[in-house]
């Protein structure tokens, strides 16, 4: 083949592609836009909704005559669809992280009230912090370990331990036969069930009793058994006869409240009571010696648990204060 054979078969070829260029351009931008929708993630699935329908009304526009300004901004207009998705798709997945780490949050402190623990405590704290701050694949499952090393330490001593070892030293029976002459939680645990059934407002109160260990030394088990009973006696005496009072542990007395409202009023009404303790007096040792023991109390609102049973787990929620 020559040089004007050559030119002339070149020139034969530009024609024949100039002829289709602009209908295979049309719909190699069809595709190209439908493709594009067909790789994006349905985060928002409203969002994803409109953005299918409207970029495929305007791919079917682009191939129609149309001058190239008009091309021009139908493509723009393609473009503009994708940034209104990604806006609504960022907005979705903000509000979907926000929920998750709520629920977690919600989830964690749940457990670990039910474990018997402080959430604020230093070492729960910084657990239930971190929540709000995770964001990648990297950073949650660093914080899944933390959380399983706290809930699963090496030496088996973890809080459910700490729980299933506080509720061993609980008098949860209904009988009388402890030290303090009194019935044991779990009567508690039915009386409580019967107020929460008929709607009763009320709360519940934990009397520490400090110093019982120093006192079995000095005079024994016996002198013990009779500082439970002149303590439990005292309160009995000072509460309401509609209150009743059970043995907790062997240095912890319970007291349910019934038809009490505030908690500011129930606080002043039992420092009152407690402080009648330096008056009293029992026979230790053959010889009578003033009482005077140091007692501590924590308040719950009634209202504040879900069920009569939880009533223990409050009790081991505030050993865990201390």
């Amino acid at each position: 083949m020559n040089l004007r054979q050559l030119g002339a078969w070149g020139q034969s070829r530009s024609t024949a592609k100039s002829g289709s260029d602009s209908p295979v351009a049309e719909q190699c931008l069809t595709l190209l836009a439908r493709g594009a929708v067909a790789g994006v993630p349905a985060i928002d699935a409203e969002g994803y909704r409109a953005l299918r329908s409207g970029v495929e009304e305007l791919a079917l526009r682009l191939t129609e005559p149309l001058a190239d300004g008009e091309r021009l901004e139908l493509i723009r207009s393609v473009v503009r669809e994708f940034e209104n998705y990604r806006n609504s798709a960022e907005g979705a997945l903000r509000e979907q992280l926000a929920a998750w780490r709520n629920a977690v949050t919600s989830l964690l402190s749940e457990l670990l009230a039910d474990l018997g623990v402080d959430s604020a405590s230093p070492e729960a704290a910084p657990l239930l912090q971190l929540v709000k701050r995770l964001t990648t694949a990297e950073e949650i499952s660093a914080w899944c370990e933390k959380l399983n090393l706290y809930l699963h330490p090496a030496d088996g001593k973890g809080p459910a331990y700490e729980l299933a070892e506080r509720l061993k030293s609980a008098d949860c029976s209904t009988a009388n036969d402890n030290a303090a002459g009194l019935r044991g939680a779990g009567s508690a645990v039915e009386h409580l069930r019967k107020m929460m059934k008929d709607g009763a407002d009320g709360f519940i109160v934990l009397f520490r009793l400090s110093c019982l260990d120093v006192i079995s030394q000095r005079f024994g088990p016996e002198a013990v058994e009779d500082c439970l009973m002149a303590v439990s006696s005292f309160l009995i005496a000072g509460l309401e006869s509609t209150d009743t009072i059970y043995h907790w542990s062997d240095s912890a007395l319970l007291a349910v409240l019934r038809g009490r409202y505030s908690e500011f009023m129930v606080a002043a009404e039992l420092d009152r009571i407690i402080a009648q303790n330096r008056e009293s007096s029992i026979n230790v040792a053959g010889r009578a010696t003033m009482l005077r023991i140091p007692i501590s109390f924590e308040l719950t609102p009634i209202n504040q648990l879900r069920s009569a049973e939880d009533l223990l787990k409050i009790s081991a929620l505030h050993a865990a204060k201390r």
